[in-house]
């Protein structure tokens, strides 16, 4: 298992779970906000070293629904489009809810295959382990697998 920023559940980090051919990613925080910012870190991280990318350019994403997992699933499926249709990799991002859906921004760079080394094109986040909850230590979990 690849880990983020720590290994306490009292930090913020994002970590990969196996699944069969595909990989899972998995943000756990203190807020909700910061569970959904480390899943977005583990998704780049599924495809590059996240210190290697530069938080140059900012694309804001919104998404819409009040359903947590669902807002998740979308978050995660919009940073993947954007990724596509942009040639981006991100490396920080911000999170807010508001009635009826979420605000985002990612921050990031054209993908450089020199600098970025890309293993992998994510096709999708899909439905498989998708869960939004929190942890019996108060601390929330944002998961889901994704399609590589």
């Amino acid at each position: 298992m690849m880990m983020g920023t720590t290994t306490t559940t009292s930090r913020p980090r994002w970590e990969h779970f196996p699944h069969e051919s595909d990989i899972g990613i998995r943000g756990i925080a203190a807020t909700l906000e910061e569970a959904f910012v480390q899943a977005a870190l583990g998704l780049t991280a599924v495809i590059a070293d996240t210190d290697a990318v530069s938080p140059r350019e900012k694309v804001a994403i919104s998404c819409e629904g009040t359903d947590k997992e669902i807002l998740f699933l979308d978050w995660i499926n919009a940073l993947i489009y954007e990724m596509a249709t942009r040639r981006m990799l991100f490396s920080r991002f911000e999170v807010s809810f508001a009635e009826g859906g979420l605000q985002g921004r990612a921050w990031g760079e054209p993908i450089d295959p020199v600098k970025h080394h890309p293993a992998v094109e994510v096709k999708g986040a899909t439905f498989t382990e998708l869960k939004v909850y929190r942890d019996n230590t108060g601390s929330w979990v944002a998961q889901c697998v994704v399609d590589v």
